[in-house]
């Protein structure tokens, strides 16, 4: 079996991962696991996210965090950002990528976003637009994109319409999220078929939650299809709040575990990404959900 040479890890457990905890996470804990990641050869970590602090009081601390952390040349940050108004932030913060955010499903737009799919995906012009003009790039996220919380399972064509628009909107990359973590590598790969027909695979991301414990699964089969860019969360933080018994995103140590052991590149030094999950993990008090990151710290003491 073929898989790519070289893999990109986008780490989304400074964002995505500590969006939902019920607890405050302070502005220096959030500034110090990015640097952490940095230093482990992480190089593309989503700092945080410029919404309304009423919606996530988590992200409350946006300019901050971007303002705190030590920028490695070599590593990017990118940030959410739903609208204009969340874009224009950002910029002041000092972003020079964000990430816009669709749905496959149309009950989830609603409830997530509180419009249609059609609606926000007319909102993001604006954004992308305003991006280009200040050359900083946009990434696009499609959810649900196998399942959904409210509909049962997605059409994967209904998928690849959002991905498609998303592309020629101008998103240089496509993360397709199964956020409700119920694909399984039969429904992954129809879905990524369906979206590589209307977007060039090399442009699309995985981004997998790990509900029922298929995220690696997942992972190992979108890289049959060709795809080497993939999402995941430092400790397995996070977890839709609209899933039930989501246990989180697929941690990152268990990627590049995964990854180092075929042989494919991903720069990053596992050995320091474990001690990177242990220590957050300790730090906001909840259980380590990398089972790669647990192996590999209780090996070493």
């Amino acid at each position: 079996m073929i898989h790519p040479a070289k893999a990109k890890i986008v780490e989304v457990g400074p964002r995505d991962g500590l969006q939902n905890e019920k607890g405050v996470v302070s502005t220096e804990i959030k500034i110090d696991l990015i640097n952490r990641l940095a230093d482990a050869g992480v190089r593309v970590i989503e700092a945080t996210s410029f919404v309304s602090p009423k919606w996530v009081p988590q992200m409350g601390d946006n300019s901050a965090v971007m303002a705190g952390i030590t920028r490695h040349p070599a590593a990017v940050y990118p940030v959410l950002t739903p609208n204009l108004q969340g874009f224009d932030s950002a910029v002041q913060a000092g972003a020079t990528e964000v990430a816009i955010f669709g749905a496959a499903s149309e009950s989830f737009s609603r409830k997530n976003i509180n419009c249609s799919i059609s609606e926000s995906l007319k909102r993001f012009e604006s954004v992308v637009s305003a991006a280009s003009a200040l050359e900083i790039k946009v990434r696009g996220y499609v959810s649900c994109v196998v399942g959904c919380p409210y509909e049962g399972a997605i059409d994967p064509n209904k998928a690849a319409d959002v991905a498609k628009t998303l592309f020629e909107m101008g998103c240089y990359e496509v993360s397709l999220g199964d956020t409700i973590g119920v694909g399984n590598p039969a429904t992954i790969s129809r879905m990524i078929e369906a979206c590589a027909k209307r977007v060039p695979v090399q442009k699309l991301a995985g981004h997998y939650h790990d509900t029922y414990g298929m995220a690696i699964a997942n992972i190992y089969a979108s890289l049959q299809m060709g795809m080497a860019t993939f999402d995941s969360s430092i400790a397995g933080l996070g977890g839709c709040p609209y899933a039930k018994g989501a246990s989180g995103n697929v941690a990152t140590e268990d990627v590049v575990y995964l990854l180092q052991g075929l042989g494919i590149e991903t720069g990053i030094d596992l050995a320091k990404l474990a001690v990177v999950g242990d220590w957050i993990s300790s730090a906001i008090n909840r259980p380590n959900g990398a089972k790669a990151g647990r192996a590999l710290c209780t090996r070493n003491e």
